[in-house]
C-alpha cells in the first residue's frame, strides 16, 4: 500500500511540474525604452537604434569586454574613423562574435578589458557622443568577427544586425552568422 501512495504522489508531482525554461542567450541592447532602427546603414552594414539619451544599453550577450573609448575625442575637422564612435564598448560574446555599441553618453565605472558580463547587464546609456554630434541620441550597434584591438572598421559592424535585433526584441535566440575572412581587410581611406 505505501508503495503505490509513493509512487501515486511521485505521478501527482511529476504531472503537475511546469516545464523550466532556459534564460535567453541574446538581449536586445537598448532595455526599458520605446526604441526604433532601421534594416539598412549609410555606408556598412550595422544599425542605429534610436533611443531617449540615457536609455541603458545593456549587453546583448554573456561574454567578456573587450574594447572601452572612454574619451570622445571626435573632431569634424579631423573626423578619423576610429574616433566617429565616441565612447563606446565591444564585447567578446560566448558564441564568439564581437559586438559593439557606440555614441554612448556615459560608459558604467565597472566597465573595463577583461570584465565578464552577463546578458541584460547594464554597460553604459544611450547618447550622442563622436561623429553623433548634433543628431539624435542613438545606439550605433554593430556585429562583427573578433579581431586585435584598434580595428575600428571591423568592429563598427560586418553584417546587418535588424534581424536578428528583430529576433532579440521579441524574446527569441537567433546566433548571428559571421564569416571570420582569410585576411583582415585594409582600413578604409575615409
Amino acid at each position: 500500500m505505501k508503495i503505490k501512495v509513493g509512487l501515486l504522489t511521485a505521478v501527482f508531482l511529476l504531472a503537475n511540474l511546469s516545464i523550466a525554461t532556459a534564460a535567453p542567450i541574446y538581449t536586445f541592447p537598448v532595455a526599458a525604452c520605446t526604441v526604433k532602427y532601421a534594416k539598412t546603414h549609410h555606408d556598412y552594414p550595422a544599425t542605429d537604434i534610436i533611443a531617449k539619451k540615457g536609455c541603458a544599453f545593456v549587453s546583448p550577450i554573456a561574454g567578456v569586454i573587450d574594447e572601452v573609448v572612454l574619451v570622445d575625442k571626435w573632431s569634424g575637422k579631423t573626423n578619423k574613423g576610429e574616433d566617429r564612435g565616441g565612447l563606446s564598448v565591444s564585447i567578446l560574446g560566448d558564441d564568439g562574435i564581437r559586438y559593439y555599441g557606440s555614441h554612448l553618453s556615459k560608459i558604467e565605472v565597472n566597465v573595463v578589458p577583461g570584465l565578464r558580463v552577463a546578458s541584460g547587464e547594464k554597460l553604459g546609456e544611450v547618447g550622442a557622443t563622436g561623429s553623433a554630434k548634433g543628431t539624435s541620441p542613438h545606439l550605433h550597434f554593430g556585429i562583427s568577427y573578433p579581431t586585435q584591438n584598434g580595428i575600428w572598421w571591423v568592429r563598427r559592424g560586418v553584417l546587418y544586425p535588424w534581424k536578428y535585433l528583430d529576433a532579440w526584441k521579441a524574446g527569441n535566440d537567433l546566433k548571428p552568422v559571421v564569416k571570420t575572412p582569410a585576411t583582415i581587410p585594409a582600413e578604409p581611406k575615409k
